[in-house]
């Protein structure tokens, strides 16, 4: 599987096979494992611990903590990125505070309401589509002042399905 890591607003390529792990053309065996209670993670990298803690801060974001340093990270699989890019989810910055559908599906969920207040990437609608289900999240931040869709109806790519007044 390929990830898009963003780290301080730099995008790093990490593909992961089993224990396989690639970054940068180099190959290394890895593993990822928590430490059962706390916000600790123990990455083993060709058999060397590398130790960090891990806040979550929203759908597929984190700030890790390192020595002393605790930047932003976020990951993306393809299939996210590939939905972020037709929806407009990936540009933060004055970016619009409707979600479109990026492909016709059926709604299987309505994650709000209007009146609610969501953070950028915050998961709005779940849409099947090709029978997966895709989670699509908020552009900005903001209050939700409409949601046009309803569980259960069919959309066509394109259709708004929730308005954010941006904060």
């Amino acid at each position: 599987m390929k990830y898009f890591v963003t780290i301080d607003g730099q995008e790093r390529v990490v593909e992961v096979d089993g224990d396989q792990v690639t970054l940068d053309g180099a190959t290394v065996t890895g593993r990822l494992d928590p430490v059962p209670g706390t916000p600790v993670r123990q990455l083993v990298l060709d058999g060397n611990p590398i130790t960090f803690t891990v806040e979550p801060l929203g759908p597929g974001r984190w700030r890790v903590g390192r020595g002393g340093l605790a930047p932003e990270v976020e990951v993306l699989d393809e299939r996210l990125r590939h939905i972020r890019s037709l929806t407009g989810g990936g540009a933060r910055h004055g970016a619009s505070g409707i979600l479109k559908a990026p492909m016709p599906g059926l709604v299987v969920r309505v994650e709000v309401e209007p009146g609610q207040e969501v953070a950028a990437g915050a998961p709005l609608v779940v849409l099947e589509a090709m029978k997966m289900e895709n989670q699509l999240a908020a552009p900005v931040a903001g209050t939700v002042t409409a949601v046009r869709v309803r569980p259960g109806a069919t959309v066509e790519k394109g259709a708004v399905l929730v308005e954010i007044t941006s904060t």
